[in-house]
């Protein structure tokens, strides 16, 4: 997840010095391209015009003195004045992993929601409170740890609105899903409920006919 400093940063611009063309936020790659370390950032900008004069003149500079076919990009690290020459050996190389602003910030909303719900389950219980235990169980990005726990509330809370949304959700892990099921039965338990087998609808724990589909026990 980017830092929200981070953030505040791809909100800049910066300019490449040789073609006055704003510079591209590309995702960093897992290694630095010269030495194999770490840039020590998660994004780079850099320039991807086609006509920029380093670009352009990188291509033959390369060829006549390594004798292979690269050229360099302008990059600049973020939030910084580091710049360097980069190269690429390719015309689509950083193309494929700009970064997109908007979609970056809808992770880090999303990302803030899921830790305001972490810190809410320490009081949930004692407000009667099962959104944020909802929002953990069906949430695909939390960790696991975090979505069990947020599991064995549900008995605690005993609130029977959380059935329909729990059994309407295709559980990815088997043994989340079980104790998802496990926490319906203790809250169809506290109600002295039961889900009828034909159409799910909830009834009471002794009825021997449905009263939603009419059909026997």
């Amino acid at each position: 997840m980017l830092s929200s400093s981070l953030l505040t940063a791809l909100a800049q611009k910066y300019v490449c010095p040789h073609c006055q063309q704003e510079l591209t936020a590309c995702h960093a790659p897992p290694i630095h391209v010269g030495d194999g370390l770490g840039w020590g950032s998660e994004v780079l900008f850099i320039c991807l015009n086609d006509e920029c004069s380093m670009y352009v003149n990188g291509w033959k500079y390369i060829e006549d003195k390594y004798g292979h076919s690269s050229s360099y990009r302008f990059m600049r690290l973020p939030d910084s004045n580091e710049c360097y020459s980069m190269m690429v050996g390719s015309p689509d190389a950083f193309k494929g992993c700009t970064v997109d602003l908007e979609d970056v910030k809808r992770q880090d909303t999303a990302y803030q929601k899921q830790q305001e719900a972490v810190a809410a389950l320490d009081t949930c219980v004692e407000r009667g409170d099962l959104t944020p235990v909802l929002a953990l169980i069906l949430d695909e990005s939390a960790h696991i740890d975090t979505r069990r726990r947020a599991c064995g509330l549900l008995a605690e809370l005993k609130d029977l609105a959380c059935i329909e949304p729990l059994r309407a959700h295709n559980f990815r892990d088997s043994h989340l899903e079980q104790d998802v099921n496990m926490g319906i039965a203790a809250v169809l338990k506290a109600h002295f409920m039961k889900e009828c087998p034909h159409c799910a609808e909830l009834i009471k724990a002794r009825a021997t006919l449905c009263k939603h589909c009419q059909r026997p026990l």
